[in-house]
């Protein structure tokens, strides 16, 4: 980039090139922003999740569908409120433009079996088949 200022070239012409390295860094410091900032958001609806010993660990994002039911029974996928009649739609919907085929649950864990149970019954009955409960990792 710049002007090429040699008195000993002749044919006086411009440097068309472009420096691109403050565009590359501009770009890996949005990455590490995005990165940082994509797990969190995934948990905005605070729930009481149920703790067990660390078996797998997943680490939430979003290109993961992640179908969170409260302690009053609403049911969101990522931050957005859902109504169940319309539920199994936007979950197929989900899985096509993320082209992942797992639901993650996180289920409060005051909530009754009985009720994720019931859940998990509907979501299987409408063809969702693959789902992954969440847990946090209980502290010993």
């Amino acid at each position: 980039m710049g002007l090429n200022l040699n008195k000993n070239n002749n044919n006086n012409k411009y440097m068309s090139d472009i420096n691109v390295t403050p565009f590359v860094d501009v770009m890996l410091v949005l990455l590490v922003i995005f990165m940082i900032a994509a797990p969190l958001m995934l948990n905005a609806i605070k729930l009481q999740l149920p703790k067990t010993k660390e078996i797998n660990i997943i680490n939430l994002t979003t290109k993961q569908v992640v179908l969170s039911m409260t302690m009053d029974g609403n049911l969101f996928i990522g931050k957005k409120l859902i109504a169940k009649n319309k539920l199994i739609s936007k979950i197929k919907s989900e899985f096509f433009k993320t082209k992942n085929q797992t639901l993650f649950l996180r289920a409060d864990y005051k909530i009754s079996y009985g009720k994720v149970a019931k859940l998990m019954s509907f979501l299987k009955h409408g063809g969702i088949t693959t789902i992954a409960l969440v847990t946090e990792i209980e502290k010993s």
